[in-house]
């Protein structure tokens, strides 16, 4: 596993010093060896959590805030993504294949702009008020920064403008003590990270890992530029047969496609994660880590926690519309399969970037409490027949930019252990 440590004290500059001292005298090897210290104080000035070396260079630091290995542990610290100024992606062939028909002539006619005011103050009003709920449960909130996402880029090999950092879901994957960034697959989602360095980087000098994946060139190459789609029914041909508009040109992968367990964290190949990607994590986690890759009936794959979301110790949740083809593994490790209901929201809600099973894409505060839609009352029953506190948050508007609970958040720290639930 690739290891970030913060080089302080390191030994290569003091053996630099030694071998300089040597020919060039004592006087010198002293001005030698201030001049390194002086040059390591600076970042170490700039560190504000870690007190001394032994923090700064522990591989588990005891007061780093990031330490999160499931999805179910009691929740004490999360960030939450911001809908402000979010901005329609253009419409281009990854983002074709990963909408629905009728929101077709929405892309083409607002790519690139924002989404309608009126909604989206309205979305940022209930995810403000999911955290100040939040808060009320006693989680530590933290919010990336707001960027203008209506600015054109360029890269050699593509422009676009912006999206949004509304789904630190999509884009972070919390591994124990260590953040990984994702590296995207969406030409408008390229420069997203940036809206969460700020919160990256002050995790990182209190002890995290901080692992950024190869980052893709996202050329024409990465993309089928004829994929065929039509309708449903072709999406579910080409679904099966693993046919996807991301080709294996060079790694891509969405954070939200991975889903962990401890020690066992499950993935699917889909519209945005490609295979070489999921082997990129597989060579990175190994081999405290093992990455299963899991599929689904599912005509339009991108990110699993609205198809398949763990919820506690041997307790999945598995969408009745897209079963799982390898559902036999859990329950042959006895863990309960749950179907959710079929979710209420209403067909003309507009839902330009995901479906109506959103529903399901809640968050656990920890194994007794999760955060659910405040219209979704029959899945708000089937958690109070598990025994399972509803804490209920309306978001129907947030959930039009693309996510539910889930999506909308990272959990940067859960109070738990590293264990193994399929041995």
């Amino acid at each position: 596993m690739l290891r970030v440590r913060c080089l302080r004290g390191g030994s290569r500059g003091a053996e630099a010093a030694h071998y300089i001292g040597s020919r060039l005298g004592r006087v010198f090897t002293g001005w030698v060896q201030r001049t390194y210290q002086s040059t390591q104080a600076a970042p170490a000035s700039q560190n504000t959590c870690a007190a001394d070396d032994n923090k700064a260079t522990s591989p588990m630091p005891k007061d780093c805030p990031v330490c999160s290995y499931n999805e179910w542990d009691p929740l004490e610290e999360v960030i939450v993504g911001r809908a402000e100024n979010a901005c329609v992606p253009p419409f281009s062939v990854e983002v074709k294949a990963n909408t629905y028909e009728k929101y077709w002539g929405f892309y083409q006619k607002f790519g690139g702009q924002s989404f309608p005011k009126e909604h989206l103050k309205k979305a940022v009003a209930e995810i403000e008020e999911m955290c100040n709920i939040l808060k009320g449960e006693g989680v530590i909130v933290k919010r990336p920064d707001p960027i203008d996402w209506s600015v054109k880029y360029k890269t050699p090999d593509f422009e676009s403008t912006g999206m949004y950092a509304a789904m630190p879901r999509d884009i972070l994957l919390v591994v124990g003590n260590e953040i990984i960034e994702a590296p995207m697959a969406w030409r408008a989602r390229f420069f997203e990270y940036r809206a969460y360095r700020q919160l990256i980087k002050e995790y990182f000098n209190c002890g995290a890992k901080w692992t950024t994946a190869p980052k893709p060139t996202m050329a024409d190459e990465l993309y089928d530029q004829d994929y065929p789609i039509s309708s449903v029914e072709d999406r579910h041909k080409l679904a099966a047969q693993g046919k996807f508009v991301t080709t294996e040109f060079e790694p891509c992968f969405d954070a939200a496609d991975f889903i962990r367990a401890g020690r066992d964290i499950f993935v699917q190949r889909s519209q945005v994660t490609n295979y070489m990607g999921i082997e990129w994590m597989k060579r990175h986690l190994a081999p405290d880590y093992r990455v299963h890759v899991v599929s689904f009936k599912d005509p339009n794959p991108m990110h699993i926690d609205a198809t398949f979301n763990i919820i506690g110790p041997g307790l999945v949740l598995s969408n009745p519309d897209r079963p799982c083809h390898q559902i036999e593994l859990f329950k042959k490790a006895g863990w309960t399969v749950i179907h959710p209901p079929v979710p209420l929201i209403p067909d003309d809600h507009p839902l330009w970037m995901s479906s109506k099973w959103l529903s399901m894409n809640v968050l656990m505060l920890d194994e007794k409490r999760v955060m659910v839609d405040a219209n979704e009352t029959s899945i708000q029953k089937m958690f109070e027949n598990l025994g399972i506190s509803t804490i209920k948050v309306s978001i129907r508007h947030a959930n039009s930019l693309g996510g539910g609970f889930h999506c909308w958040t990272c959990d940067i720290r859960r109070r738990g252990t590293l264990q193994s639930y399929f041995d």
